[in-house]
């Protein structure tokens, strides 16, 4: 992690380390030495001041029986740290619902698909509208 800079993510994780560690009635040297580090890192871990090694977070996940998105979960999104190549442009809703859906994988099928392919797909089709229409 060396030379990445922290931010409020960090601290956020951090506070969840700490908050699941005093619950779990840990101290911060008994967390530290199953690291093999001293408590003072695991205190700048808590603090936010470096960040945790995805290992070390799964580690201490195991030993307070957490999950590991507990301690992701509820934090807040940080866009201006998106890398760039990373996130997808929104989704546009789909225009035509389930009958452009429907239209466009028969296309595919009619195009990409033997004629006995085409016929199981077909029968697929019609057993699926039985089951739904009752």
């Amino acid at each position: 992690m060396a030379g990445q800079k922290t931010d409020q993510r960090d601290v956020y994780v951090g506070q969840r380390i700490a908050e699941q560690r005093r619950k779990a009635s840990l101290t911060q040297r008994r967390v530290a030495q199953s690291f093999g580090m001293s408590a003072a890192q695991l205190q700048k871990y808590e603090k936010g001041t470096n960040r945790i090694s995805a290992i070390h977070l799964d580690i201490f996940s195991r030993m307070t029986g957490v999950p590991l998105d507990h301690f992701f979960s509820g934090m807040p999104r940080d866009e201006d740290h998106a890398v760039e190549g990373f996130a997808d442009a929104p989704q546009r809703p789909l225009e035509g619902g389930w009958q452009s859906v429907a239209e466009m994988v028969a296309r595919h099928v009619a195009e990409n698909c033997s004629a006995d392919t085409r016929r199981d797909f077909a029968a697929a089709v019609q057993t699926l509208e039985r089951k739904l229409s009752g």
